[in-house]
């Protein structure tokens, strides 16, 4: 995104880019930008240092500059600058809890944008500039408000909110946090509604990837059944239903396809194993699925990497849980330790491709050719 706007714009552009810490080989140079790297989705001093740059080359805009912000998903924890109070250690804390507890992705990013002096709009109030706003969607939902926390649109959540959450799942506020979320509410005239001059447009979503999946079904004569990009949930609870579906549309004797996007959740109960909703809901619909002749699928995050796992999900076929039978494994076990990657990973069924460059959130397709 940032080398297509550098041949746009020429020299009079110069800009920030921020990337993940893991991918491999080095950035791309581009003329007038400056890169860094953090990591995700647990933010460290290397986000903080982008949030800081990001805050001050903003700042220094005037009116007659423009500000064009370019957007992925993982911007939340890439770009991290915690509110006034509140320790890099007890946002890293919270966001582990958050991640771990179920909360969906609307929920962490109402809880993140209270405590932040970038997100929910700060970073753009920070400018004198119109801005303009290109934005890869990874949300459910397409939400501008939680695609990377929305650094540039305002937040319209609330302290009372952020607290519900935490108190929902359960989760204690450290001292700095709780002293953030119980501040007077700001003064409205700091919030301003800018005048008109800002845009925003999503170029790219989860409907994106699956549209382009069902125009290469019909391709083949298989008939593409598109259940959404913005599916929420339980990993395994999903996965149940959509084996439901495919065993019915394996009835029929024609070739189909299920395609869905969105973001589960999974919640950890006790110790767990190593995994992601991706390579959970896999496991779940092999089970559910029961080696099922003619079903094969994968589930994976389309940035390439689900979690901090090195991989993006996993492959399942009719054959799966004969593989693993003969490894000695019992997948039922698996799931219920949240180990789907372990499991995954000992019959050679992990997607592994590396970063992609992009990320629309989770892709699922489940291939029914009786």
């Amino acid at each position: 995104m940032a080398t297509a706007a550098a041949a746009h714009y020429g020299r009079d552009c110069e800009g920030i880019v921020i990337q993940p810490a893991d991918p491999a080989g080095s950035p791309t140079a581009i003329p007038g930008f400056r890169h860094y790297r953090a990591p995700h989705p647990i933010p460290d001093e290397r986000s903080v240092d982008a949030g800081c740059a990001a805050l001050d080359l903003v700042s220094a805009l005037a009116a007659d500059d423009l500000l064009l912000v370019l957007l992925s998903g993982g911007g939340s924890a890439l770009m991290s600058l915690p509110a006034r109070g509140v320790t890099l250690a007890e946002k890293q804390a919270l966001s582990r809890r958050l991640l771990a507890c179920g909360a969906s992705i609307r929920e962490i990013n109402c809880v993140r944008r209270q405590l932040s002096r970038i997100k929910g709009g700060r970073l753009a109030r920070a400018s004198g500039a119109p801005v303009v706003r290109l934005a890869i969607s990874d949300v459910p939902g397409d939400d501008p408000a939680s695609i990377a926390s929305g650094p540039t649109v305002r937040d319209r959540s609330t302290p009372t909110e952020a607290r519900a959450i935490l108190a929902h799942y359960s989760i204690d506020m450290p001292a700095g946090i709780h002293k953030a979320l119980h501040r007077p509410p700001a003064d409205p005239t700091l919030n301003p509604v800018r005048d008109g001059r800002d845009q925003y447009h999503i170029v790219a979503s989860g409907m994106t990837a699956l549209q382009a999946a069902a125009a290469w079904c019909r391709s083949r004569n298989i008939q593409p059944v598109v259940l959404g990009d913005d599916l929420q949930g339980e990993a395994r609870e999903l996965a149940r239903q959509h084996a439901r579906l495919a065993l019915e549309l394996a009835g029929p004797g024609r070739p189909a396809c299920i395609l869905s996007g969105g973001e589960t959740t999974v919640t950890l109960e006790g110790s767990a194993g190593r995994g992601g909703r991706n390579t959970e809901y896999a496991l779940a619909l092999a089970l559910a699925l029961d080696a099922q002749p003619g079903i094969w699928a994968l589930a994976a995050d389309t940035d390439g990497v689900d979690g901090s796992g090195g991989h993006s999900g996993a492959l399942i076929g009719p054959d799966t849980l004969q593989r693993a039978a003969q490894a000695g494994l019992e997948a039922d076990r698996y799931l219920r330790r949240h180990d789907s990657a372990g499991f995954f990973e000992q019959i050679s069924g992990l997607l592994a491709e590396g970063p992609t460059g992009t990320n629309v959130n989770d892709f699922r397709a489940i291939l029914v050719n009786p």
